[in-house]
């Protein structure tokens, strides 16, 4: 989102929006809103009359048992008004966090099932982050929304019986209270409004101080630091990051207080106007001062329900322009068809054959296509490697096949059938996979396997960890594959190593038993004689089976029948490994380059 633009919703649409969310979460929200309104109210004119009336009371000599009963029904009436309030309030704050938390659960269920190339897109991620951000706490719009609209309410009472109170005496005094209120809001809001106009400032010179604090108390940059002695040059940065903050931070507070100043001005405009008024009106028309006290408290009660009207509905207009950031993000459009789309149920026994038809793919912004004019066919229960340099385009390819992005020209083909119209969700459970990038959950070994909470088969998972190479590991564990992972979550959890976490995903791959594999380089972190066992046991496991796998080290997909050599999105070369030796072309040049880096068992390494 590059530049700013009018929310799609009014502020009107977006109450509605709350209040449906409001009966579908807990109906209670907006009738505990009304009665709060109605509370504040009543107790702000209970607290308004309560001196003016027990000076009535002196005055006129009323008997001390009733000056007493005055004093105590009034006392108990604030006190009745004040705890049924503080009740209700507590009450009303389970509503509104039901309300926000539905709301956020709608927000991650769109993040964990949204199409894929809406995560490569930069305007879907900074939605995503206001609406989680709009969601994040008990201040935040999506549970806000309700305090700032119950004190809107309060407000629009206040002011209605305030006004009515001080007609009563004088309307332009009333006019005059209410001018120079809106005129101190405007001036306030000035003063905010600089600060709002200054936020990415304030964000620019936060962010450098934030970086070096989590840069300071990280694991994993402890050895840097102590190894390259980074501390004082971490300290100097951090001096001068402070200083262009406490530069900022003198600019802010000499704007708040020539905003405090104005405030006061204004005030004192204000008062002593209406105490001049009212001292007037009580020696030209013998006011009492039980009256004069109502009629003075009134007016400076009058100026607080004017601002008060005034900045709940810029809070709410805030909040609303929040909230259309929520609906816009939840309204994402979605390319690919999921449950609208065609059901393909999982047969692990059918053929499958995967066809690109002249496909080409070009990401946003880039110059050249990363796919192009690419035709391919994997037939059913083919075992196909595709290798070449960085940045050739396996990993595109990969994503293509698997659904992940979907061709800018041509069409993926399952069985004949262009598979953008399937469920999507359907089509990906067709494949195990393991990617270059892989997550390890917060979880036990078993569920890191099976992702799934349900009884499994734990024969079946030591099956897996065998051919993954990783058997003996897990058996040396206390706990064995109830063994948690990761120390996030859990204090006894352990960490596996780079190379241990790829076998773990292997045998997860394993353990789905889909009918289509792809090896996605899984298997960097391990050395070439490791990757090259992994790759074999792991063609042994899907006999049968559709499988691809990539790799840039050209050795380990010897065992595949069919090699296709990928440069700059095209497949150059095509055959087995000996045919594409023999063909001494690009492939067979850089097969040569590799094996001077490794050697055959019981051999010297060839000089570099």
């Amino acid at each position: 989102m590059t530049e700013k633009k009018k929310p799609k919703y009014s502020l009107a649409q977006n109450a509605i929006f709350m209040a449906a969310a409001s009966f579908q979460a807990s109906k209670s929200v907006i009738p505990l809103a009304i009665a709060l309104a109605f509370i504040a109210a009543a107790k702000a004119a209970a607290q308004l009359f309560l001196i003016p009336v027990l000076l009535k009371t002196i005055e006129t000599a009323y008997p001390l048992p009733r000056l007493l009963t005055a004093m105590g029904g009034l006392g108990i009436l604030l006190v009745f008004l004040e705890g049924l309030e503080a009740y209700l309030r507590q009450n009303a704050l389970f509503g509104r966090i039901a309300i926000r938390q539905r709301i956020l659960t709608k927000i991650i269920d769109k993040v964990a099932t949204t199409s894929y190339p809406n995560t490569l897109d930069a305007d879907f991620l900074q939605f995503e982050s206001k609406a989680a951000k709009a969601c994040h706490d008990n201040t935040a719009p999506t549970e806000a929304f309700w305090t700032s609209l119950t004190e809107l309410t309060t407000n629009l009472l206040g002011f209605l019986a305030w006004s009515f109170l001080l007609s009563d005496i004088s309307p332009a005094l009333m006019w005059l209270i209410a001018a120079s209120s809106v005129l101190a809001y405007f001036v306030n809001k000035k003063i905010h409004g600089w600060m709002w106009l200054h936020r990415q400032e304030e964000a620019a010179c936060l962010k450098p101080l934030d970086y070096i604090c989590q840069v300071c108390v990280s694991r994993q940059y402890a050895k840097d630091i102590w190894v390259f002695c980074l501390g004082p040059w971490l300290l100097n940065r951090w001096d001068t990051a402070f200083e262009r903050f406490r530069t900022f931070l003198f600019r802010r507070e000499l704007h708040r207080s020539l905003g405090a100043w104005a405030d006061l001005l204004l005030a004192l405009f204000q008062g002593g106007f209406t105490f001049y008024y009212l001292i007037s009106l009580t020696l030209t028309h013998s006011l009492s001062p039980s009256r004069f006290l109502l009629y003075f408290a009134a007016a400076h009660g009058f100026s607080k329900w004017v601002m008060g009207i005034m900045d709940s509905f810029s809070k709410l207009r805030s909040q609303s322009m929040e909230l259309s950031v929520v609906r816009e993000f939840l309204e994402w459009p979605e390319p690919f068809l999921f449950e609208d789309g065609l059901p393909l149920p999982t047969e692990p026994d059918k053929p499958y054959e995967i066809r690109l038809d002249n496909v080409s793919f070009s990401y946003a912004g880039s110059q050249s296509p990363a796919i192009s004019c690419l035709n391919l066919t994997i037939a059913p229960g083919e075992k196909l490697a595709v290798v070449g340099l960085n940045g050739a385009g396996k990993t595109t390819l990969v994503k293509l096949i698997c659904g992940f992005l979907d061709p800018t020209e041509g069409a993926v083909l399952l069985n004949g059938q262009d598979i953008r119209k399937y469920n999507r969700r359907d089509y990906y459970r067709l494949f195990s996979a393991v990617f270059q990038e892989f997550s390890i959950l917060e979880a036990t070994v078993e569920e890191n396997i099976t992702q799934n909470t349900a009884p499994t088969d734990p024969g079946r998972i030591f099956q897996c960890l065998s051919s993954a190479g990783l058997s003996e590991k897990i058996l040396s564990l206390p706990q064995g594959i109830s063994t948690k992972l990761g120390r996030q979550v859990y204090e006894d959890g352990i960490e596996l190593s780079g190379g241990q976490t790829q076998r773990l995903m292997l045998a997860r791959a394993l353990y789905k038993n889909a009918p289509l594999v792809i090896l996605d380089e899984p298997t960097a972190a391990l050395d070439p004689i490791a990757e090259n066992d992994i790759y074999l046991k792991y063609s042994q496991m899907t006999q049968d089976r559709t499988s691809l796998f990539i790799s840039h080290r050209l050795a380990s997909t010897q065992f595949c029948r069919r090699i296709l050599f990928l440069e700059q999105g095209k497949i150059i070369e095509e055959g087995s490994h000996h045919q594409l030796l023999a063909q001494n072309g690009p492939y067979a040049r850089l097969f040569h380059i590799q094996s001077q880096y490794y050697h055959e068992k019981g051999k010297e390494p060839h000089a570099i």
